[in-house]
């Protein structure tokens, strides 16, 4: 019998599917930045990061070690979408916070703000439970589908309205271990 062979499964850092958007270089460069500026503005003090599950974990760890302050780091789960690649609209909490933040500064670090519907809940429900200030660090923009205007305080890059994948960002838990930020170009095939 003469051995069949199947043709390679492709790379998750080469799929075929995927048009690189930022190089790794260009997001460790950018979060130096952004590093930076934190650092500066908040110069003797001691804000508390809150990374959004799951997307922004990557950026949260690295931001963090970008950041030269006295700083503390915490989690919250907050979903609108589920498995889709559409917002439903419909927001809720799926992990909290473990600690209070009453009179805290607090630095929201979320990987994409696309319709500003789940941001706009998020951070109006931080201001509500008495932090002292709350600003936002995104690393995309997706400026051109927002429905809730959400004030980005750090940005990371602008991007055009195209799904995106790698560095935390998925489709359907997948991509969010490469290096890198590509634009999902069939999501639908995937």
């Amino acid at each position: 019998m003469i051995p069949v062979h199947s043709a390679p499964t492709p790379s998750e850092f080469s799929h075929p599917n995927l048009e690189p958007l930022f190089s790794a270089e260009q997001i460790q460069t950018r979060i130096a930045e952004l590093g930076a500026e934190i650092s500066r503005d908040y110069a003797g003090r001691n804000p508390l990061m809150i990374g959004v599950l799951k997307g922004a974990c990557i950026f949260v760890s690295d931001l963090m070690r970008a950041t030269d302050l006295r700083l503390g780091v915490e989690f919250m789960g907050i979903s609108s979408y589920g498995a889709a690649t559409r917002t439903s609209g419909e927001v809720r909490i799926t992990k909290d916070l473990d600690v209070p933040i009453e009179g805290r500064d607090i630095l929201v670090v979320e990987d994409i703000v696309d319709t500003g519907i789940t941001l706009s809940y998020l951070l109006a429900n931080l201001r509500s439970r008495g932090a002292q200030s709350v600003k936002l660090v995104a690393l995309l923009d997706k400026f051109e589908r927002r429905e809730r205007e959400v004030e980005i305080n750090y940005l990371g890059f602008k991007i055009p309205d195209a799904f995106v994948v790698g560095y935390g960002l998925d489709f359907a838990e997948r991509y969010r271990n490469l290096p890198y930020i590509a634009i999902l170009k069939n999501p639908e095939m995937q």
